[in-house]
């Protein structure tokens, strides 16, 4: 006997053609995902083999300066030698002489972390000053000024820095690259393998027109800041030239790269997929090939870490603005794209957890440097705006998206939500373009206090001064016998004197301090120059021994 057919319910039937959709999407995203975990461990197993392949580079920064700063010299020196942590690459190097003249007839030769000028044999009486730019490894330049004079000091000082407007371009520069390369390749990323579709792609469109000029400009102010020339000097081959030798210079040539492609994506054609995903590539590997953390050692984890870092980036913030488009005008299609970038960018927001401590960690080295450096202030207001970015998604993932499946009014808050994360990642690209100003802690040289060892065959007496500059030093004072046995006293007065300032000697008492020497702190030297130092130390009610020497203080 044959049943009675069932009536169809149409109802139910079109549930479970959207479930199957539903499902369909769901593995899709996920082959996606893994697809792109394929992609990237390759390629952080690449850039990990390059990390390995190539020598530690960092930012460069002076360690020692031959004669020293500060000096006062019987005879002008044949040659000024500085000493760098890393190999460096002269980039301008200025001579004035004591009568206040700009000498060309200095000669500079470079080997290794070494520069050399070769100074005139002429340089007249007075104070000369030796301004120099080299370039570090990581692209960066790194200025200062070498300041000593032959016979008596002349009121010379070093060149004036005027890189204020040249430092405006540099960061508005770096801030156009950035867009073009987290809104403009991240959002052709997002259409063409999240959205599945061009809505929303004039943002994308315009932060690409700005990326690429900005790129050029970049690598234009580049050349003009290492060789420390004016605006005008960019219709000279100079700057280019320098710019390129860089490590910054291909590095800019990979994001223009990365940039053009996805203009290209933006086409309706069958390759335009291959070109969106190439293009992401080309973010993470422009930003791993260059600056202050891609070069931090050790590269092999901090280049595929800067790598991974940009792919999440752009991931994340590229799809905001399509983002927005898509829920203001929302279709049946608008919340299966929520769902899936949801889970996309779950992921994309593990890697850059995981990244930026790992780079946080190297850059501060103590977290104590958060507060006390520029470069750890920048990263702390990151981080704070980060948290908001992390505080709306999670009420996106977990609240508004869940309530639009729903069918409830969600819309306008999502949108609201999705505009507010916009604006604060604007805000985070404002603020880590100043980390091209600011060297990272890791890259601070502690200064060496300076040693002054004063020997009789009575006694002797260490000196250490810190930081041994013009200004406030501390002063610790190591008493010995002739035998270098510790030698017990009394009391203990130290005296300075800097007779050609016009400074009499100024005497302060000495402290001992639970480590077993004596202590002066907080001692105001105003002027650089060779300071007469005398030490008393009262050993028994009968018997002081006090030795004298210079000490050589620099600016």
């Amino acid at each position: 006997m044959r049943g009675r057919r069932q009536p169809l319910d149409r109802n139910s039937g079109g549930r479970g053609r959207a479930f199957a959709r539903g499902q369909v999407a769901r593995a899709w995203c996920k082959a996606v995902a893994q697809t792109l975990m394929r992609v990237l461990a390759a390629l952080a197993t690449l850039l990990l083999i390059v990390g390995f392949a190539t020598g530690a580079s960092a930012h460069a920064a002076l360690v020692s300066v031959e004669p020293a700063s500060g000096s006062i010299l019987k005879t002008a020196p044949k040659a000024v030698e500085l000493r760098f942590n890393e190999a460096v690459t002269p980039g301008a190097i200025l001579l004035i002489d004591g009568a206040g003249r700009a000498r060309d007839d200095a000669s500079v030769s470079a080997s290794g972390e070494t520069i050399s000028v070769a100074l005139p044999p002429d340089l007249p009486q007075g104070t000369a000053v030796v301004s120099y730019r080299v370039i570090s490894q990581d692209g960066h330049p790194v200025s200062g000024s070498v300041v000593f004079s032959i016979g008596t000091p002349t009121a010379t000082k070093p060149p004036t820095s005027t890189d204020s407007g040249l430092n405006a371009l540099i960061w508005l520069a770096r801030v156009g690259l950035y867009l073009g390369l987290f809104v403009g390749v991240g959002g052709v990323f997002f259409a063409r393998w999240i959205a599945w579709s061009m809505i929303g792609m004039t943002v994308p469109r315009v932060a690409l027109a700005i990326g690429i000029p900005s790129a050029t400009a970049s690598l234009g102010a580049l050349g003009l800041d290492l060789l420390g020339l004016p605006p005008a000097a960019l219709s000279t081959a100079a700057p280019w030239k320098v710019a390129f030798a860089t490590s910054a210079g291909p590095a800019l040539l990979v994001a223009i790269g990365a940039m053009l492609l996805a203009l290209m994506a933006l086409r309706s054609a069958w390759y335009a997929r291959a070109l969106a995903s190439i293009a992401l590539v080309g973010v993470g590997l422009s930003l791993a090939m260059t600056g202050h953390a891609a070069t931090a050692p050790p590269e092999a984890l901090t280049r595929p870490a800067i790598f991974l870092h940009g792919l999440g980036v752009s991931i994340w913030i590229g799809a905001l603005a399509p983002l927005i488009a898509l829920v203001s005008k929302p279709t049946i299609a608008t919340l299966p794209v929520v769902n899936r970038f949801s889970r996309i960018a779950a992921l994309a927001v593990g890697v850059l957890a995981l990244t930026g401590l790992a780079l946080a960690i190297v850059q501060l080295e103590k977290p104590a440097a958060l507060v006390e450096t520029r470069y750890g202030l920048i990263l702390s207001t990151k981080l704070a705006l980060v948290t908001g970015l992390l505080a709306l998604a999670a009420l996106n993932r977990f609240r508004l998206t869940p309530a639009l499946a729903r069918g409830e009014k969600g819309t306008p808050a999502l949108k609201r939500s999705i505009l507010l994360e916009g604006a604060i990642a604007l805000a985070i690209l404002a603020v880590v373009a100043g980390w091209r100003f600011t060297p990272p802690p890791r890259t601070i040289v502690p200064e060496t206090p300076l040693v002054v060892h004063i020997h009789t065959d009575k006694a002797m007496f260490q000196v250490l001064v810190s930081p041994g500059k013009a200004g406030v030093d501390d002063f610790v004072l190591q008493l010995m016998t002739g035998e270098a046995a510790p030698l017990a006293a009394k009391e203990v007065t130290l005296t300075l004197s800097l007779p050609e300032r016009g400074i009499e000697p100024m005497e302060r008492d000495a402290s001992l301090g639970p480590d077993g020497y004596w202590h002066v702190r907080k001692v105001e030297l105003p002027f650089a120059g060779r300071w007469h130092v005398r030490i008393g130390a009262l050993v028994t009610d009968f018997e002081k021994i006090t030795l004298e020497d210079e000490l050589e203080v620099t600016p």
